[in-house]
């Protein structure tokens, strides 16, 4: 696995598509290019998105496109059941690997932040979890112990 790869947590339990937002970035900085919109709306994100970029943010080796001034850091935030309501950022690919691995279904999202000039975008989303476990059925489960 490349060293880009691993630092972007690019996962490989997703069950369903990983869309990516690549275009979407693409046409928004456009617009910022071409005057359409300001700096002011796409360089303001949340200030805990900040804190986590900050804290656990893991570097993309990309500078910053509206600023130039820093690197670009990716967060990596999962939803699910029996997880906090605003989402847990895992900081390690095993971190993620266990969540995405669990029996609940979880919905994750891969911001790209610059904390420079509170810059983001969100670079991709995938679905994973929601694997049972499976179990012999009751029968199968009472022959072997009797």
């Amino acid at each position: 696995m490349s060293a880009l790869m691993e630092k972007s947590f690019r996962t490989s339990t997703a069950d369903g598509a990983v869309v990516e937002f690549g275009l979407v970035r693409h046409a928004l900085l456009a617009k910022l290019a071409q005057g359409t919109l300001r700096h002011e709306d796409v360089c303001d994100a949340h200030p805990e998105l900040l804190r986590a970029a900050k804290n656990i943010g893991r570097a993309t080796g990309e500078t910053c496109p509206v600023c130039s001034d820093a690197e670009l850091v990716e967060v990596t935030y999962v939803f699910g059941s029996r997880l906090p309501s605003g989402g847990t950022c895992p900081t390690s690919r095993a971190e993620l690997l266990k969540l995405e691995r669990r029996e609940d279904p979880v919905q994750c999202y891969a911001v790209e932040v610059c904390v420079a000039c509170s810059f983001h975008h969100l670079v991709r989303k995938w679905s994973a979890g929601g694997r049972q476990v499976r179990r012999a059925p009751l029968r199968q489960q009472r022959k072997v112990g009797e």
